[in-house]
């Protein structure tokens, strides 16, 4: 079952490269199109430059971390869908990583997933936001 749309720019934010390039394998076989930012700092100028029509956000990045990415994203691109992701910091603890996500729902993302993620709901969650408006 496919899952993607060629129309839709997904940005996926995540300082480990093993991730954004996972994420960016998982979704373009689904038929998105994709770009990635080590921070926040480099994607809140990729979106700037080209708006995408989601944001796949990590919480714990240097420079700027997702809390404030996410917060900054919905005051300059207020209908763009975000999915917080977590692995809970350096020590991966699973609370850590809950607490985050609760902090990132609470200042907009609309969907939240401890690392990993579980492919098909990653993506079921995906084809979900960008049903509607």
């Amino acid at each position: 079952m496919a899952f993607g749309n060629s129309a839709h720019r997904i940005l996926v934010i995540d300082d480990e490269r093993q991730v954004r390039e996972m994420l960016t394998q998982t979704l373009e076989r689904e038929g998105y199109l994709v770009e990635t930012a080590e921070n926040g700092e480099v994607a809140m100028e990729l979106l700037k430059k080209n708006p995408a029509d989601l944001v796949i956000a990590d919480m714990v990045m240097p420079k700027k971390e997702g809390i404030i990415t996410i917060t900054e994203i919905r005051r300059d691109f207020p209908e763009l869908k975000i999915i917080a992701i977590s692995g809970g910091g350096q020590q991966g603890r699973d609370g850590a990583a809950s607490e985050y996500l609760s902090i990132a729902a609470r200042c907009g993302a609309l969907k939240t997933f401890k690392k990993p993620i579980p492919k098909n709901d990653l993506l079921t969650a995906i084809q979900e936001l960008l049903k509607f408006p």
